[in-house]
């Protein structure tokens, strides 16, 4: 019996869904693994992803943000916080992602998702994802504010992820600024933690 198949629905005219070959995610692994074939679909221009629609390489769009958001949060995976493989992907579709045609709805789900994963990561309470990653709800509402919070192993890993990427999500840098505590740091120490160009 084949595996169930996540649904995906034409945003631009709200039609009936059709299924594809992502995999309905059963786990945060699998919802990591249907992410990378939303980044692959980003990449090419090709695939399950992006059946039945124009799609241009390394472009991401609406309907790709919309993806995104579905395969993180299925009910399987509702309650449980953002895994670092699922962070790790969703950078690596920010990365393949030369043109943006997504109104923000991306970014706001990447730094959404990156404070989820350090707020649990760190053995703070979370809010379920499908609250947690809405557009409707603000990050400011949930999200730590204070690095003293976050743990030191999940600020170096986040600030190793941000280095070096072509693409400034102005929304995350922020997060991370404030979750590294830029103003209450010496300067000497924020380079080894972020890139300065960065902010």
């Amino acid at each position: 019996m084949p595996a169930p198949t996540a649904k995906t629905t034409e945003t631009s005219t709200e039609a009936s869904a059709e299924t594809s070959d992502v995999p309905q995610p059963s786990c945060r692994q699998t919802a990591a693994h249907a992410l990378t074939i939303v980044r692959d679909g980003v990449i090419t221009g090709e695939g399950p992803t992006t059946r039945g629609r124009i799609h241009f390489s390394r472009a991401l769009d609406a309907d790709d943000a919309a993806w995104c958001a579905r395969i993180l949060t299925v009910s399987a995976v509702e309650h449980q916080p953002v895994s670092r493989a699922e962070v790790e992907a969703l950078l690596e579709i920010s990365d393949a992602a030369a043109e943006r045609t997504d109104d923000g709805r991306f970014d706001d789900l990447l730094a959404k998702a990156v404070a989820h994963h350090a707020a649990s990561e760190s053995g703070l309470p979370v809010p379920p994802r499908t609250v947690a990653l809405s557009p409707d709800t603000d990050i400011e509402s949930w999200a730590p504010t204070q690095a003293a919070k976050i743990d030191t192993k999940v600020l170096e890993w986040l600030a190793s992820q941000m280095r070096g990427k072509r693409r400034i999500n102005h929304r995350l840098t922020a997060l991370v600024a404030t979750l590294i505590g830029a103003a209450a740091l010496p300067l000497a120490q924020l380079p080894g933690m972020l890139d300065m160009g960065m902010l």
